[in-house]
């Protein structure tokens, strides 16, 4: 589980620990920018979840780096004798509007979140297909992924961080397909919750903070790692403000033959960009 020292992550980690699961809480203890590093936030879910009755440990390594993240799997592999589940969850933000946004603030974001989705599943993947290949039999493992909505219904001051979250979504419907084979499902989760990452984005009432406690979205993320859900994989589950829903993704909408003449071509992408359905908004209602 990385990101696991706050927020959904930290809810992932406990209550899967409640259900049986042998627990790496991953967290490199970074602020919610990215700067910095903090043992302790791992340190304590690792230690609640003992103290709990459950197992777990506490692990820093750096899931955007190509070594940390092989350490990651490596590490849970040697605690507990193998992988059953990847849980990726870290992320940062550097919010900006496009005009004033840096080269920095788009490649940390997109490293963190992009990169550091890659890289564990990345090596995640070899292990379990060599256990299939080494036992002769399907692993029945499971990935887990986290969207956004900022990314798939977009969100202004947030291109870095919706581009890496948007992609995210798309490496796992892709990581469906081709671990299908091995029944590795992989599945996406966009939450929506109020952690350290949103604090303050808006006032909010006690009835809207209880829907978004981190805690709703936790049941969803266990039963997906659960040996039940092995019928589901390459779906995206908005999770938050007191809803559980499935998202069904792009789809053809309004369509015209081939034609090489551009003015010819003009009126009908009009009409057509006029006749096709509203992108959705943060609220996956469609706009206006």
């Amino acid at each position: 589980m990385t990101g696991a020292g706050r927020g959904v992550g930290r809810e992932y980690a406990l209550l899967l620990a409640a259900h049986g699961a042998k627990v790496v809480v991953n967290d490199l203890g970074a602020q919610s920018d990215g700067r910095g590093t903090d043992d302790a936030p791992a340190n304590e879910v690792a230690e609640e979840i003992r103290k709990a009755g459950g197992e777990a440990i506490a692990n820093g390594d750096d899931v955007s780096s190509w070594a940390g993240a092989k350490n990651l799997i490596d590490s849970a592999i040697a605690a507990y004798g193998g992988l059953d589940v990847l849980v990726n969850n870290a992320g940062i933000l550097r919010d900006r509007m496009l005009v004033n946004m840096s080269e920095a603030e788009w490649d940390d974001v997109i490293r963190v979140h992009l990169k550091g989705t890659f890289a564990p599943a990345h090596h995640a993947a070899v292990y379990w297909k060599w256990k299939s290949k080494e036992t002769g039999r399907p692993v029945n493992a499971r990935l887990i992924n986290t969207s956004s909505t900022s990314g798939l219904f977009g969100n202004l001051g947030q291109t870095n961080y919706g581009a890496a979250k948007a992609g995210i979504a798309a490496f796992s419907i892709i990581a469906a397909r081709e671990l299908a084979a091995i029944r590795v499902t992989v599945n996406v989760i966009t939450p929506t919750a109020v952690t350290r990452l949103t604090e303050g984005l808006r006032v909010l009432d006690e009835e809207q903070r209880n829907i978004r406690d981190p805690r709703w979205i936790a049941p969803v993320v266990v039963y997906l790692a659960s040996e039940k859900a092995n019928d589901i994989t390459g779906r995206v589950f908005q999770v938050g403000n007191g809803i559980f829903s499935v998202l069904e993704g792009w789809h053809r909408g309004p369509q015209c033959a081939a034609m090489l003449d551009p003015v010819e071509l003009g009126p009908i992408l009009t009409r057509m960009s006029a006749d096709a359905r509203r992108n959705a908004g943060m609220n996956s209602l469609d706009l206006d």
